[in-house]
């Protein structure tokens, strides 16, 4: 499948930033299609790629893939010339997985709930995935902190663009503690040039008209 067949659906203020991100490192061309709000991430022809009406969403030939984890994984097994994922026979692609999807449940459902204002009762800590907010980051940080620099030691890779992401946009936003393993974490991600080529891109997409 060749890559020129990727379309990337997004906008500029949404969890696309991610997936931009993801593509850039992956370094392959792409072709952006931008949605609005409410206008045309509900019209038919987008709702017959992701039923949810939400972005972002990624195109591959025929193959579509919706939610944003899942996206990043996709597109590192797609292109595995990148190195962004470990080859399923390698001791690393068990943390790689686990840090990946860590970030989708665990963190982003405790980062979420306490955003809303929810708490999850003590006695009832054993019911929800990730038991409480304050443990889904000690556990994360322990991660941040035990390899070092990314998540799998030496080796750069899509759950450090995932797990990064979620990180500097809670911290930006007072959602996720700065705790000092975040921060050198994320100063370290932000230098990569994929990452800085693809904050420029949506940056300027969602600059007002005129500026």
């Amino acid at each position: 499948m060749a890559a020129d067949d990727l379309t990337f659906y997004t906008h500029p203020q949404s969890r696309g930033r991610i997936v931009r991100w993801m593509l850039e490192e992956v370094g392959e061309p792409y072709r952006t299609v931008m949605l609005d709000y409410g206008g045309s991430m509900k019209a038919a022809h987008y709702l017959a790629l992701n039923p949810m009406g939400k972005v972002p969403a990624l195109k591959h030939g025929d193959v579509v893939v919706t939610e944003t984890a899942a996206i990043c994984a996709y597109l590192a097994d797609a292109f595995p010339a990148k190195a962004l994922a470990p080859a399923c026979d390698s001791p690393l692609r068990g943390a790689y997985y686990r840090w990946l999807f860590f970030a989708a449940g665990p963190l982003e459902a405790a980062v979420s709930n306490r955003a809303l204002g929810f708490v999850v009762p003590p006695e009832r800590k054993g019911t929800i995935g990730y038991g409480s907010y304050d443990e889904a980051l000690a556990t994360l940080e322990g991660a941040v902190r035990a390899r070092g620099p990314y998540l799998l030691g030496e080796r750069f890779s899509a759950a450090d663009v995932y797990v990064g992401s979620h990180l500097a946009f809670g911290m930006r936003f007072g959602t996720i503690d700065q705790r000092p393993p975040f921060v050198d974490y994320c100063d370290m991600l932000d230098a990569r040039p994929a990452r800085r080529a693809a904050v420029a891109i949506d940056d300027a997409a969602a600059a007002p008209p005129g500026r």
